[in-house]
């Protein structure tokens, strides 16, 4: 599945901050299907969207 990076947030942010999935929630509040995943490389955080049809050919 291909999906769409809204945001990226760096993975060394303060203990207990959690400034993705704040992210994420208030997308899925809007009706985004938003979640977070890990990016290894980078050390960060993404909140990601499937990508949608009309964006598949870009």
């Amino acid at each position: 599945m291909r999906r769409t990076v809204l945001e990226q947030f760096p993975a060394g942010g303060p203990r207990g901050s959690r400034p993705a999935e704040e992210f994420a929630a208030a997308r899925r509040g809007e009706g985004l299907a938003a979640e977070v995943v890990m990016d290894l490389d980078r050390d960060a955080f993404l909140v990601v969207v499937p990508q949608q049809a009309a964006d598949r050919g870009r």
